[in-house]
């Protein structure tokens, strides 16, 4: 009988993701830092499965919801163990892997579409309810608001060189490239060769020539000084050991007069609060799970780019409160939808994880550890001799 009633447990865990989002509102504190919830020990994640099995032991009555009580609290907190030791830890080739392995396992497209990026909800939709919207449409939103963050438009970009930093599957390039039109080249560079055999394919399926797409590193570039009209980067400086290398290559590539505009994950700046163990612990896990080196702070990223001399004023924001709705969103696609998934038994373990990280996330920037940073600025034109 204790067998059974683990078993059950067990077998209802992998819902205590699903649980913890029914149970918390979406709040939004985009300007304010509060204290994220605790991480050790039982947490909302793993109370929300147990509450919902101890409800259900206690119409049995007696010793039976004493076990499977017992059994579920034991059983949550072993699968919370588990998922709690980041699995995916940055090191040389771990980023062209794991894509590699997201691409061809499909799942990620299956869910996100051809954007590997958060979407972008609107205050009138929040209100709404942010699960009303079509979650793969908020990521087409995203993009057209990035482009007028960058002052891109057809009208003045319509023969522009542009280049996409950390490209994915090539969703945005494909999307600029039809936005711009026929006379744009869209470039698009990634560290996944399975990636850019994706991209590749989907922009002959879709007719669109002028994106193409290549593996290079991105704090190596191979093109020449002054090649690009437009530099975009979209969620790739994440994946960046060194972010002045990052910064500097995609200044070096821009033409002067070009514009450049850029979106990232950031921590908040702890030069004047500095992290607390709690917080350290749950940067490392954000670091370790999904292969990330390190994060800097938006004000980090700025010093960085002013310090090429390169740019003129660079506008900053930070774009929590339009995109922290991204993060449950994307489990709940999957609880709706589980087609993505249900037949790849042996992506099951991943897919929690996954699942898991997207919550650690969501409270990671509804507390204010961490921040969506976005930028924009344009490259100084050269002076002339006479000037």
């Amino acid at each position: 009988q204790l067998a059974a009633h683990a078993a059950l447990a067990y077998s209802c865990s992998h819902t205590a993701l699903a649980f913890s989002v029914r149970n918390q509102p979406l709040s939004l504190h985009p300007l304010t830092t509060k204290e994220c919830p605790a991480t050790p020990s039982p947490t909302q994640l793993s109370m929300g499965i147990k509450t919902e099995v101890v409800k259900a032991a206690s119409k049995l009555g007696g010793r039976n919801t004493a076990v499977i009580a017992a059994t579920a609290a034991v059983g949550t907190a072993a699968v919370k163990f588990v998922l709690d030791k980041p699995s995916r830890k940055y090191e040389s080739g771990s980023v062209a892997k794991e894509y590699d392995a997201w691409t061809q396992d499909g799942i990620l497209e299956y869910y996100w579409g051809e954007h590997i990026h958060l979407g972008y909800y609107n205050e009138e939709e929040m209100k709404a309810g942010y699960k009303n919207k079509d979650f793969i449409q908020a990521k087409f939103d995203f993009v057209d608001e990035m482009m007028t963050l960058g002052g891109i438009n057809p009208n003045d970009d319509s023969g522009a060189a542009v280049l996409d930093v950390g490209c994915g599957v090539g969703g945005t390039s494909r999307y600029l490239a039809k936005k711009l039109g026929n006379n744009a080249q869209v470039t698009g560079i990634t560290l996944s060769p399975n990636q850019v055999n994706r991209a590749t394919e989907l922009a002959v399926e879709q007719g669109v020539p002028n994106a193409k797409f290549t593996v290079m590193d991105a704090l190596k570039m191979d093109f020449p000084d002054n090649s690009f009209d437009i530099v975009w980067a979209c969620e790739s400086g994440e994946h960046m050991p060194d972010k002045k290398a990052y910064i500097n290559e995609m200044m070096r590539v821009l033409k002067p007069g070009g514009k450049y505009v850029m979106a990232t994950w950031c921590q908040r700046d702890d030069r004047e609060v500095p992290f607390n163990k709690k917080e350290e612990r749950d940067l490392n896990f954000l670091y370790e799970e999904w292969t990330h080196p390190y994060f800097i702070s938006i004000e980090a990223y700025k010093e960085l780019i002013d310090d090429t001399g390169l740019m003129n004023a660079v506008d900053t924001a930070d774009w929590n409160e339009q995109t922290i709705a991204s993060w449950r969103h994307s489990v709940w696609v999957g609880i709706y939808d589980p087609r993505g998934f249900i037949f790849k038994p042996t992506k099951y373990l991943k897919c929690v994880r996954d699942g898991y990280c997207l919550e650690r996330m969501h409270r990671a920037f509804d507390c204010g550890l961490m921040q969506y940073g976005m930028f924009a600025a344009t490259k100084k034109e050269i002076k002339s001799s006479e000037d």
